[in-house]
């Protein structure tokens, strides 16, 4: 027997049943626009993490599970008459052919010049909306990750010219800001130190930018790295009858390169 295949109306009339004032499920009918952004943002970075370290099935469950919130969205919207799933499509289908005249008026633009003109389209659109023209860097969402909001920052800067020319001197800029917290440290001055943090880890933003690749993704990358070899070093102190405290830092360090070197010989292999 065929199974019979969902589709969005089903879920939209779900949802609308979810949402029912007398029969409906009491937290859902609790939520509004506002209370449900935090589960969204965890679900997009739940769709990353399958994506990244997960498998097609895992990929397939936080996509429904984003989609759901936009439908969570919509019936709210409906709700109080201030827009509908239907009108959502057809706000996105408009603005996908709106940004795409090289594909749906035929005109022909080399391969390079197709992503300047999302880009030019992008901006055109934005500027109309805020309707003013000193406004580069507005519009970027508060609630962005604080590394993801910082290659946006970037991105619209490089746009009108302010950027640097190539990598080599977004490394010097690291160097650099690597000296004015050494300095400030040194000189036991916190609110110093941690305003040049904050520098280093927005220069490595833009390092990422100039690399072509996403400082978000690098660091969650980065994260699961340190997480495997920790637990590597957990495993051996179990397996030892020992506790952590009976381990200097240096016997620790050196599990850690045992795991390293494991990892890397693996690697190679």
């Amino acid at each position: 027997m065929i199974e019979k295949k969902s589709d969005i109306t089903e879920l939209l009339a779900l949802m609308a049943q979810l949402r029912d004032p007398k029969q409906g499920c009491a937290w859902d009918i609790a939520q509004t626009l506002k209370t449900i952004v935090p589960h969204t943002l965890e679900e997009a970075y739940e769709v990353a993490e399958a994506i990244e370290n997960g498998t097609i099935e895992d990929i397939k469950s936080e996509l429904g599970d984003l989609l759901l919130q936009i439908i969570f969205y919509c019936q709210i919207a409906n709700e109080n008459d201030i827009f509908d799933f239907s009108s959502i499509c057809t706000e996105l289908k408009d603005k996908l052919i709106r940004r795409h005249p090289h594909i749906f008026d035929k005109k022909a633009l080399p391969d390079d010049a197709k992503e300047n003109l999302w880009e030019a389209l992008k901006e055109k659109e934005r500027q109309e909306k805020l309707n003013t023209k000193n406004t580069v860097l507005g519009n970027i969402p508060l609630n962005l990750p604080a590394l993801s909001r910082a290659q946006k920052i970037q991105n619209r800067a490089a746009r009108v010219g302010f950027d640097w020319p190539n990598i080599h001197f977004v490394i010097e800029k690291v160097q650099e800001e690597l000296k004015e917290f050494e300095q400030a440290y040194a000189s036991n001055d916190f609110n110093a130190a941690q305003e040049e943090l904050g520098d280093i880890l927005f220069v490595c933003a833009n390092l990422a930018r100039h690399l072509k690749t996403d400082a978000e993704s690098i660091l969650r990358q980065a994260n699961r790295k340190f997480e495997r070899r920790f637990n590597g070093i957990e495993q051996k102190v179990q397996a030892s009858g020992k506790t952590w405290q009976a381990f200097t830092l240096e016997e620790l360090e050196e599990f850690w390169n045992q795991i390293k070197l494991q990892e890397n010989y693996e690697k190679s292999s």
